[in-house]
């Protein structure tokens, strides 16, 4: 059990995601143990003792970005309530707990709230995220929150400006020394076609770690495949991309056969993809400036349309780049993809995450991946520069 505590505590800091000084995990082994920050592994532990499951982590995001939602929320909003597909489909809303409501025994509000939930935000804490079987569950969870509350706060700052002391001189900071640049420079890829299972296997397992190295896809969302004509090689629904041997279905392309049952939730749509295109790799990441920028739309004050994310059927277009609506699995985004990725080789899902394709390789997937992000990061503060004064601006 440490030792798995020991390996998401690392997921952590290699995204950045965590404070590296305020992280603690408490895992049920057949003892309670703990691990981290004295004071919140202590935490942790209290929470754990009061809830029916294995594991929690307890860590202070490395931006503040859910502690102003909370701030920036009324006195009676107990939620938030992100758009994104992650919270739409696996988290619903994300609790929040003020700093007024801990009283004098915090492990018990927590986990009272906690109870029926996979992660909520508490003030001044951070985020809290339990795990019902395994460690892992526990870091999804929290990973899950933590790129729901980035997205969430990036459109609230741009829809409605600062509204707290400090967010602006934070935001500068974000955006000026946190952000990393973005690119596919010292990335090595196999030239196609690629014909070699092992070869494919191989390839799809690099490319996959490239892809969260580079923070392209969050958690253990997103998805990746290969087609040598015969067998599409899928990524494992669930599965990490960074930890993707022994997790890559192979699945006949014609499907006549139900091996793909533990395959990616997606397989439908990257059939259909290989189909209509011709292509031979697929890149599905969720690159946080892509979510954000697909979310926005200018026709929304006089559409009818209420659930953009599944109902729209218009296609917009950011750069070249089709932006289309559509729910996960066999449904909208299976019908809605395949049609409109083929001039460009990648198309945005709203809420979602981008797609991308590569006629014989990975490279060129990649590289779209990467494009597609780097021109939604700079729209969005384009947009965000010219909405604002120049004395509003950090």
């Amino acid at each position: 059990m440490l030792d798995q505590i020991c390996k998401y505590t690392a997921k952590m800091l290699e995204d950045r995601s965590a404070d590296h000084a305020l992280i603690a995990f408490a895992a049920q082994d057949d003892v309670m143990i703990s691990q981290g920050e004295k004071s919140l592994a202590a935490l942790a532990t209290g929470i754990l003792s009061r809830l029916n499951c294995l594991a929690l982590v307890a860590a202070r995001p490395s931006l503040p970005f859910a502690d102003f939602l909370i701030q920036r929320a009324s006195s009676e909003e107990h939620e938030i309530i992100p758009r994104d597909t992650e919270t739409r489909t696996f988290l619903h809303d994300i609790p929040i707990l003020r700093l007024s409501e801990l009283a004098t025994d915090p492990a018990t509000a927590i986990a009272r709230l906690l109870g029926n939930r996979k992660g909520i935000v508490v003030e001044g804490i951070g985020i809290i995220a339990n795990g019902a079987l395994t460690v892992e569950q526990a870091y999804i969870n929290w990973s899950s929150v933590f790129h729901s509350t980035y997205i969430k706060y990036l459109e609230d700052v741009l829809e409605n400006g600062f509204l707290l002391p400090g967010e602006a001189q934070t935001f500068s900071n974000f955006r000026h020394k946190w952000l990393l640049p973005l690119s596919a420079d010292g990335l090595a890829f196999r030239r196609g076609p690629i014909n070699d299972k092992a070869q494919i296997l191989d390839e799809i397992d690099r490319v996959g770690r490239y892809t969260v190295q580079r923070g392209l896809v969050d958690s253990f969302f997103g998805n990746i495949s290969y087609s040598d004509g015969n067998l599409i090689y899928i990524s494992q629904t669930a599965s990490s991309l960074d930890e993707l041997p022994g997790c890559i279905d192979p699945v006949p392309f014609e499907n006549s056969s139900t091996v793909g049952i533990t395959a990616s939730s997606e397989l439908v749509a990257h059939r259909s993809i290989f189909e209509t295109t011709g292509c031979r790799a697929i890149l599905h990441g969720h690159p946080r400036f892509a979510v954000v920028m697909s979310m926005l739309c200018e026709e929304k004050k006089d559409c009818p349309v209420t659930d953009c994310w599944k109902d729209c059927r218009k296609v917009r277009f950011y750069n070249g780049t089709p932006v289309v609506a559509g729910e996960i699995g066999a449904g909208g985004i299976a019908k809605n993809v395949p049609p409109v990725i083929g001039a460009s080789g990648r198309a945005i899902v709203y809420g979602h995450g981008v797609f991308s394709t590569g006629m014989s390789d990975f490279q060129e997937a990649f590289q779209s991946l990467v494009d597609v992000e780097n021109w939604c990061r700079d729209e969005y503060f384009r947009r965000f520069d010219e909405k604002y004064s120049l004395n509003q601006l950090p």
